[in-house]
């Protein structure tokens, strides 16, 4: 009878993840709906039933108990569409695992095997399935999504890691904590000094990232170029050598060498090549892919995360928010690539491999998970840049297994005259693992046939003024490899905090600049609040919120430690109030500044409550009534119109520039006019095909008047709505 059958039920962290558990455990799983657009997996066999359901990320968030408070300490947990109206879709994930896990006699929490996963799961077994769901529970664990995995993890599941779990829920409570009460104290202050809205976002590792950017600003505002000298000499047979001094900062020294130099023959006075040997390079954990990604196709680290993220999901690479730089040594490396070779872009080097070989392999290890590596299961269907970070993975597994590379160098000294020169020439002599991971460049000079003593006819000698270089800018890849080095956040929060940077707009380009908004709340905070800037005090919880897991310390210890910290930096912002509200407004003010005005005002980025809209205007308003509108989602540039020396902007799908007045006319997009494509919803105006300098799209026969653009795709759903 139904009565005597043993419910079980599973727990996953997403809905793709429940469908890979379920069809690994039973070829019988059935996809059952919940509702028109919610499913989960049903599995009846051998007298127990078990339910596969799904969370989709987070569903319960902290908020507090009381709005009312000052100061927020008193928190509980929430289910998440609650708190944030647009997550309303939430409720019917909640209610489902609230409906198919009632009266169960078994639970199994599946989600991911790292913190955040731990809290998800743990979270929606005691809020939805009930906190006697808890003294249930047993966990798998699992690094990918195929088959023998799973089955691995449910046949030797482990008990739920309490302190894995208080780790993670201390982890949420310091941020917000740190990130929510300061931010609102920050806000406030600026309220109180100048009567005026501003948002504003601090936090307990955001505050010291936009800190290390900071320092770096003010390096390169500060920096003085000076001039140094090179002396080059150009050989026969393209040959060019460095005078051996290098930058020569004399400028007298440097006129002497360059006279000295000219009408002679540069003699061979030694040749050296040297053999150096190249390791492969080692497995990827996550900082490791977000740097090659970023290095080699430009992705941002946030979104080379999500596409490993996917792959993962789908069952073709490790869970890839590790730290860990070693593969398992259960790996079955060999039936791996075994699969991979049923492509024959993967086959061709496979096959090239030694017989008998271990992996390099780094020194980092992570005790949850192993370094990211292809599961062998072959994709199906990826997008463009999917398949970019796939063949990444794959090909760097592969690199791992070959030989080493070694690469030879001739270093040749030269006499021209009295003064020495010096060239160097670098070639591969063996490809080994290189020639498997085509996302190195090769070096392959051409080397001289050239022996001490030969006497090489000298055709130029230059003399060439440089300058020195301030500080190179962080990137983000740069920017997480830094944070990292410092210990500061987690593998799995660095690329959020710095697109939360970005977002917040006190951070802007590829190669990052800070905001005189950005750089005024570090100068304020370090003026009168230090201890949230400091690198320290984040390091020192992060050290203890690691001590958690391990059990050396408690989770009501460190947020008792938090609080007081929290206490006494917003004391610091209560103590200077006016002071630094008055600081960061008129920060923030500057910041809008984008130039000057015809009538010596300056131009600024100012928002419409009425239309909901940014525009440009003169800050001599109202006796200067200039304005520009700024089409949605529009940047501002630094570089300027060549007509009329207005800002450039950017707009549009595809991007396109023009002047910041529509009325001047000097714009960059090559357009020519085509068949009507349809109407304008901005304007009512014809929409025709044009192509501009990243293809066609679709824009406004009214334009410049009327900006409106969208993709030829766009267009599509445009006709839909």
């Amino acid at each position: 009878m139904i009565s005597d059958t043993m419910h079980e039920v599973i727990i996953c962290e997403k809905p793709k993840s429940a469908e890979k558990i379920a069809q690994a455990l039973s070829s019988k799983a059935k996809k059952m709906k919940y509702n028109k657009k919610l499913t989960y997996w049903e599995i009846n066999e051998d007298g127990k039933k078990t339910n596969v359901l799904s969370a989709v990320g987070h569903l319960y968030s902290l908020t507090p108990t009381n709005q009312n408070e000052k100061v927020y300490f008193d928190l509980n947990w929430a289910p998440i569409y609650e708190i944030q109206k647009n997550k309303n879709y939430i409720k019917d994930y909640i209610y489902s695992i609230k409906k198919f896990s009632k009266g169960a006699d078994k639970f199994i929490h599946a989600c991911d095997y790292d913190i955040e996963g731990t809290l998800i799961g743990f979270n929606a077994l005691k809020y939805a399935c009930g906190e006697d769901s808890i003294a249930k529970t047993s966990r798998m664990k699992f690094s990918t999504l195929t088959k023998k995995d799973i089955m691995d993890a449910y046949e030797n599941m482990i008990d739920l890691d309490i302190n894995q779990v208080n780790s993670g829920i201390a982890r949420h409570i310091l941020d917000f904590y740190f990130g929510v009460n300061i931010s609102r104290a920050l806000m406030k202050s600026v309220r109180t000094a100048k009567s005026r809205f501003l948002k504003l976002s601090a936090g307990r590792v955001q505050t010291p990232s936009l800190s290390i950017l900071v320092d770096r600003e003010k390096q390169i505002q500060k920096f003085v170029p000076e001039p140094y000298w090179l002396i080059k000499a150009v050989l026969e047979g393209e040959i060019i050598a460095d005078h051996i001094a290098g930058k020569i900062f004399n400028k007298e020294e440097a006129e002497k060498i360059f006279a000295g130099c000219k009408e002679s023959d540069a003699l061979v006075d030694d040749v050296k090549i040297t053999e150096t040997i190249r390791k492969p390079p080692i497995p990827f954990n996550l900082g490791g892919l977000q740097s090659e990604s970023y290095g080699v196709f430009g992705f941002s680290p946030k979104k080379t995360q999500m596409i490993a993220q996917n792959l993962y999901t789908e069952g073709y690479t490790s869970y890839p928010r590790t730290s860990s730089q070693k593969l398992p040594a259960s790996l079955e490396f060999k039936k791996i690539f075994k699969q991979l070779s049923g492509r024959s872009l993967f086959k061709d080097h496979i096959s090239k491999l030694p017989q008998q070989t271990k992996p390099n392999e780094g020194k980092k290890e992570d005790a949850a998970h192993p370094a990211i590596h292809p599961t062998g299961i072959l994709p199906e269907k990826l997008s463009d840049d999917e398949q970019k970070v796939y063949q990444l993975i794959v090909f760097r597994f592969i690199s791992l297994f070959a030989e080493n590379s070694k690469l030879e160098t001739m270093k040749t000294l030269l006499k021209i005259a009295e003064e020495e020169f010096v060239f160097k020439r670098k070639r591969v002599s063996y490809l080994g693992w290189l020639q498997h991971y085509p996302f190195r460049k090769l070096e392959d000079e051409f080397f001289p046939n050239i022996k001490k003593g030969d006497l090489i006819k000298v055709e130029d000698v230059l003399s060439e003024e440089k300058e020195t270089k301030p500080p190179a800018r962080y990137n983000e890849a740069s920017l997480i490899k830094e944070l990292e080095k410092r210990e500061l956040g987690t593998k799995a929060t660095r690329a959020d905090i710095i697109a939360k940077l970005y977002d917040r707009e006190y951070i802007s380009g590829k190669k990052i600049e800070v905001n005189q908004l950005g750089i005024s709340i570090i100068e304020t905070l370090k003026e009168y609040c230090k201890d949230l800037t400091s690198e320290e005090l984040t390091r020192q919880f992060e050290k203890e919120l690691q001590g958690i897991m391990a059990d050396k310390i408690t989770k009501d210890k460190v947020i008792g430690e938090a609080k007081k910290e929290v206490l006494s930096i917003l004391g610091d912002i209560e103590d200077s109030e006016n002071k630094i509200g008055e600081g960061i407004y008129n920060a923030y003010q500057e910041s809008l500044i984008l130039g000057k005005c015809a009538c010596g005002g300056n131009l600024i980025i100012r928002y419409s409550p009425k239309t909901k809209s940014h525009f440009v205007g003169c800050s001599n308003y109202p006796d200067c009534n200039i304005i520009y509108s700024l089409p949605k989602g529009a940047n501002v540039l630094k570089s300027t119109c060549e007509k009329c020396g207005l800002p450039m902007i950017s707009f549009g799908k595809p991007k396109q520039r023009a002047c910041l007045d529509p009325k001047c006319g000097k714009d960059s997009t090559k357009t020519h006019d085509s068949e009507i494509v349809g109407t304008c919803p901005d304007c009512h105006s014809d929409l025709l095909k044009r192509s501009g300098r990243y293809g066609d799209f679709v824009g406004c026969s009214s334009f410049p008047k009327c900006r409106f653009t969208c993709s030829v795709e766009e267009l599509k759903d445009l006709k839909t709505k």
